[in-house]
């Protein structure tokens, strides 16, 4: 299982990278893994302000439908358009091409509380 050290992470399995206050946001390889294929991503709130821990979209795989939720409170701004015609990023490269979005964070310091890939690695274990 693959656990970058440069990211954040969430018990509901999201990670979290950060660039000033813009958060790249997508799940992680062991999420993708319990999942399985990976067959529709479904994100409908760009543009919304979020509290942390809603939901902000739902990701479908063959045998189950998962609520994705968000780690902070922010906007969304981007949605990856390439999960629209290929939702198997996810699968493949969870943490690169498989992102799912991009938002303003409202407040950077949130990121802080998030897991460290330790935790989160201990948390999956």
């Amino acid at each position: 299982m693959n656990v970058p050290a440069n990211l954040r992470y969430t018990k509901d399995h999201e990670w979290v990278s950060i660039e000033g206050n813009t958060a790249t946001i997508g799940i992680t390889d062991f999420a993708q893994g319990e999942l399985g294929d990976i067959v529709y991503v479904d994100i409908a709130t760009k543009g919304k302000r979020l509290a942390a821990e809603e939901v902000f979209g739902t990701v479908e795989a063959v045998k189950t439908v998962s609520d994705l939720f968000l780690p902070v409170k922010g906007t969304i701004i981007e949605v990856n358009p390439a999960l629209e015609a290929q939702p198997e990023l996810v699968n493949s490269d969870p943490y690169g091409d498989g992102w799912m979005i991009k938002m303003t964070v409202d407040n950077t310091e949130d990121i802080g509380a998030l897991l460290d890939a330790a935790a989160y690695s201990a948390l999956v274990s």
